[in-house]
């Protein structure tokens, strides 16, 4: 890497991008989208996210993130008339949750909140949990978010959840059990079930691991030094059968590309947890990735383009040299790629 473990500006990660390169929407088909791949060595070059299987090997393994985003937003009124929004961050109870909350005064413990036509959801504050608030619900809260929730779509749409939100913020792969995420797994977006079927048929092995994305992921980072910041918390699993995939696939000299930060975050923090050598893990993580960062387990990283001074464009720019990825992100403003969420992909090397 050309950079040097003295990147902890955070002035050093960011970039102006116009407005217009931002996707408010998705595109008519999955696999539509563009990619960027930065390789190793050399210039980046402009493909197609169908391109992908031709830049992988038989026997690598692609590790995506199966969690399933939540309609975590209510909007509703207080007992006094007042509006209120919810943001569910953690489900901790059947009836009990942990959320952002967004009133015009501070409430007190015991206030109430409701939802629906006909309040037929109540919500009750109990008590403060740091930045948190935690509520009690009169329904199941996952029950409750289904029926009164909305996708929490991210606020740099400015826009209103609509029809399209339900299945396209969502991965062809989610697992509808594991439905605990206030954030979609972007880079997953891209695939469907066709381009699937052509990496599979190239020999591409499929793993999962699980992390319940938190609202924080649309948290900048506001420490000038950012070796300062606080990552918040949040739950991954790496189950064993992907464990296996990954060591057998490094056996034979394969590679290991992660489908996006939440799946790198989740092995990396798996890896960490066993002094360097992954293995089977689930737990909390507040792992954060910077340049001088030493990746134990993946090659490769399927991503978006993320948004200035945040802690994934520090992620990739760990993986592949903050200046490298800064002057990729030039390039791809110039040619006109689309950005964040509902955007365009990048295919970058470790270098």
């Amino acid at each position: 890497m050309t950079d040097s473990f003295s990147d902890t500006f955070l002035t050093d990660y960011d970039y102006t991008l116009p407005p217009e390169r931002i996707a408010r929407f998705p595109l008519v088909e999955r696999s539509a989208s563009r990619l960027l791949y930065l390789p190793g060595t050399g210039e980046p070059s402009d493909l197609q996210i169908k391109d992908l299987p031709s830049l992988l090997q038989s026997g690598d393994v692609l590790v995506v993130n199966d969690t399933r985003v939540i309609k975590a937003r209510l909007r509703g009124r207080r007992e006094s008339g007042g509006s209120v929004e919810i943001l569910v961050e953690r489900i901790e109870s059947s009836t009990q949750a942990l959320v952002h909350l967004k009133v015009s005064n501070k409430p007190k413990p015991g206030a109430r909140f409701y939802f629906g036509s006909d309040g037929a959801l109540v919500v009750t504050y109990q008590e403060r949990q740091d930045a948190l608030f935690r509520c009690d619900f009169s329904q199941p809260v996952t029950a409750a978010l289904d029926q009164f929730g909305e996708l929490p779509i991210p606020p740099y749409f400015e826009r209103a959840a609509e029809q399209v939100d339900e299945t396209r913020y969502q991965t062809v792969f989610h697992d509808p059990t594991k439905a605990a995420s206030v954030a979609a797994p972007t880079a997953g977006l891209h695939l469907d079930a066709p381009l699937l079927a052509s990496l599979e048929e190239k020999g591409v092995k499929l793993a999962k691991v699980t992390l319940h994305v938190g609202a924080g992921t649309f948290q900048p980072v506001r420490s000038e030094d950012i070796r300062q910041h606080q990552m918040h918390s949040e739950w991954a699993d790496v189950p064993a059968e992907t464990v296996h995939m990954i060591e057998a696939a490094k056996a034979q000299g394969r590679q290991v590309i992660a489908v996006g930060t939440t799946a790198t975050r989740a092995l990396e923090s798996a890896a960490a947890m066993h002094g360097g050598q992954l293995a089977a893990w689930s737990g909390e993580t507040q792992i954060f990735i910077y340049p001088g960062f030493t990746f134990r387990v993946i090659d490769r990283l399927l991503t978006n383009f993320h948004l200035p001074q945040s802690s994934l464009l520090m992620l990739v720019s760990a993986l592949a040299g903050r200046e490298r990825i800064m002057a990729a992100y030039q390039h791809a403003i110039a040619a006109e790629y689309r950005f964040f969420s509902y955007g365009d992909a990048m295919l970058i090397d470790r270098v």
